[in-house]
């Protein structure tokens, strides 16, 4: 038989069962649609979660202290944890490019948290204060969307000023634009609203929107006191001087507290290049976490398309026998079932692409897809290889049966 007619003979073994064919489209189409579909959520959970490290830039460094330090609420550690508190002289040292030459700027900060802020009768509690200088804001990519950020006069003479998340500024005020200008409580002080900030995306179950920046003597003066510094956030010239900027805030912090050179150095700097890098590799394991349980449900339609075939040539054995009687050649036989095997997996991939294309087009579980155009191919491909390989055995089933036995088949 010519190629063609053994497709119109494969088209014609299918179309016999209508509603068997459809049920093993259906596995096949599930499984490569959750193929497609898984990737593209762990392509678009790796994608969103490095967009926002991305936007805090990649040449930013936080460093905090293990042996002390933190905001005013924390406890006194003994002389050995206040030996190794940031301070605001660590800052300044920091920000002296004589001793710190790849250090671009440094933002101390101190932060509270609990605080009530209160707009006449509406009162909202902010998760976090922030104590800091005008140069945090562009450092770790928090730019102001309404009005404008307080200014380095503003720290020098401690003005009562202060800068509302999008979510403070929505609890206080109808519209958060109305707020600029505006005074406000937190706790018993009043500050005047200078600017508001423009929204973030949530990095987790805490609203980086439900905050508050004000300048850190102020904070000092009214909110925390003057105990140590919570962080440092330095800033390299450049993304490719990181390491280098990190190894003289090292070097500095370390000759500055007089840590002996036998001790574990009691700062943590954390690099925002290597965890961008370290979820890139995280974002990469868990995409092929996906795909290797979404790839079990392919196998589970291969499976399926076994035991149809299966069926189909218990029921066509006396068809497979007058055939082979009349001449029919065992490659001939073997040809149309793997034709018809072939043909109900890269239908059913056909189906589940096309289902993926709609589903990835919606978030799912608070994630965008991105659809990974190669897993289409993969999944389509993979599909195919399914009805080749499960389809094989009741395939050489039927060629192999002898013309006198299918003939006398009940």
């Amino acid at each position: 038989m010519s190629p063609r007619d053994l497709m119109g003979a494969a088209l014609r073994g299918l179309t016999a069962n209508k509603l068997r064919s459809l049920l093993t489209v259906l596995g096949v189409s599930i499984g490569v649609g959750a193929v497609i579909v898984l990737v593209a959520v762990g392509n678009g959970s790796g994608k969103a979660v490095q967009a926002r490290l991305e936007a805090m830039g990649t040449n930013l460094l936080t460093v905090s202290t293990t042996g002390g330090g933190g905001g005013f609420q924390r406890g006194q550690a003994g002389p050995a944890s206040q030996q190794y508190s940031l301070t605001l002289d660590d800052a300044a040292a920091l920000a002296d490019a004589r001793l710190a030459p790849d250090v671009s700027s440094v933002a101390p900060v101190m932060t509270s948290s609990g605080a009530t802020a209160t707009n006449g009768d509406t009162s909202y509690t902010v998760n976090q204060v922030i104590g800091t200088t005008p140069q945090y804001m562009p450092a770790t990519n928090t730019p102001v969307g309404t009005g404008a950020s307080f200014t380095q006069g503003d720290v020098d003479t401690s003005q009562r000023v202060i800068l509302l998340g999008q979510t403070t500024a929505t609890e206080l005020f109808t519209r958060p634009a109305s707020a600029v200008g505006q005074t406000i409580k937190l706790g018993a002080v009043d500050f005047v609203v200078r600017g508001v900030l423009a929204s973030k995306d949530s990095t987790g179950f805490n609203d980086p929107n439900a905050t508050a920046i004000v300048p850190i003597s102020t904070l000092r003066a009214t909110q925390a006191g003057y105990g140590a510094l919570s962080q440092i956030v330095v800033q390299a010239k450049a993304t490719d001087r990181v390491d280098t900027a990190q190894a003289e805030v090292t070097q500095l912090l370390t000759a500055r507290h007089q840590v002996p050179a036998d001790q574990t150095s009691p700062f943590r700097i954390t690099n925002s290049a290597q965890i961008l890098q370290t979820s890139q590799d995280t974002a990469a394991t868990f995409t092929a976490l996906l795909a290797t349980v979404a790839a079990i449900s392919l196998v589970v339609g291969g499976i399926g398309v076994t035991n149809i075939m299966l069926v189909t040539v218990t029921e066509r054995t006396r068809e497979i026998g007058i055939r082979k009687a009349l001449g029919a050649r065992r490659r001939t036989i073997l040809g149309q079932f793997l034709i018809e095997a072939t043909l109900l997996s890269l239908i059913g991939g056909a189906v589940g692409v096309g289902v993926a294309l709609i589903v990835t087009r919606f978030q799912l579980a608070g994630v965008t897809p991105a659809l990974v155009p190669s897993s289409i191919g993969l999944a389509l491909g993979v599909s195919a290889a399914v009805g080749l390989f499960f389809g094989s055995m009741p395939a050489h089933r039927a060629a192999g049966l002898r013309p006198i036995d299918a003939l006398r088949h009940e």
